[in-house]
């Protein structure tokens, strides 16, 4: 696989990419950057959009503009740069905050958490029903759909939308479960893949630790693309949880791929550096730019979010 990079300026934490559907742009957030940013292909141009608290995740609206997800909540713009509009919002954000996050094929949006002491399993999966038939008049209706994690991430569904996938990233587990779309129900949790845990001692740039399960994609055979942080690799898992390519990344923490372009078959990566040695970005000079390359296998489209 060979890498290029799609956009040379480096972000801190960059997470949550998505194509937007009808732009043509690349959308991302950089999460201690505190900011949203976005990549216009054709004309080579970034903007970035300052944030008053560290964003987790975003993803488009159907009816215009993007539904985002802060440390204390998930608000709604109706525009790039537009008013932030609070929808719900988070009553543990002293202790954690909103991470990784996406809409699903119905429209609604989910979003998971970060316990930052890493103490204890308290970082939870919500999902946030804002469409008008929602049962709720409209107002958004929030549920709670799993629990007992460190860190949430990699949220996705197969392109039969019948299966969901969830990761806890502290845990370096993968899990899923049947998924009943219009009823949202979740049912037959198991393991999709177990990950050896880091090593005792081990220290950045020594042998004998493969990282850890960050942010995933879906392409449209329902293999499951997972970056893994600490990996410097990009994983690509069959339906049954099995690895059928594994993919050299030329930046030590991967966070989250996504699939773009007229033919979904461009894949973009975005990349961490906060807070890492010296000597790794020395050796990984790449670290926190977002790559991009070609694949054979298109993705899904990204998910609209539905008020």
């Amino acid at each position: 696989m060979k890498w290029e990079v799609a956009v040379s300026e480096p972000d801190a934490v960059g997470e949550s990419p998505f194509w937007h559907p009808t732009e043509q742009r690349l959308y991302w957030v950089d999460i201690d950057g505190k900011r949203v940013l976005r990549w216009d292909a054709a004309a080579g141009r970034k903007e970035a959009w300052a944030m008053p608290q560290e964003p987790g995740c975003i993803a488009p609206a159907a009816s215009g503009g993007f539904v985002l997800a802060l440390r204390d909540g998930i608000y709604r713009a109706r525009s790039w740069g537009g008013l932030l509009e609070p929808a719900v919002l988070f009553q543990h954000a002293a202790v954690a905050r909103f991470n990784d996050g996406k809409a699903d094929p119905l429209g609604r949006f989910w979003a998971g958490t970060y316990y930052e002491p890493k103490d204890a399993r308290k970082a939870d999966l919500y999902c946030i029903d804002c469409r008008p038939d929602n049962g709720n008049g409209g107002k958004p209706l929030v549920q709670l759909k799993a629990m007992n994690a460190m860190t949430a991430n990699g949220i996705a569904w197969s392109p039969d939308a019948r299966t969901i996938y969830w990761t806890d990233t502290q845990e370096h587990a993968i899990s899923c479960w049947d998924w009943e779309a219009p009823g949202n129900a979740m049912r037959h949790h198991r393991v999709f893949h177990q990950f050896a845990r880091k090593p005792a001692g081990w220290k950045p740039g020594e042998p004998g630790y493969g990282g850890r399960p960050d942010g995933a994609a879906v392409d449209v055979e329902g293999c499951y693309w997972v970056a893994m942080f600490e990996g410097g690799r990009l994983l690509r898992l069959s339906p049954r949880g099995e690895i059928v390519a594994e993919f050299a990344v030329p930046a030590r923490c991967p966070t989250m791929p996504c699939f773009g372009g007229e033919d979904g078959r461009t894949l973009y990566l975005t990349t961490a550096r906060h807070k890492r040695p010296a000597d790794e970005l020395q050796a990984f000079p790449l670290s926190g730019c977002v790559l991009k390359t070609r694949v054979d296998v298109p993705g899904l489209p990204a998910n609209v979010f539905v008020d």
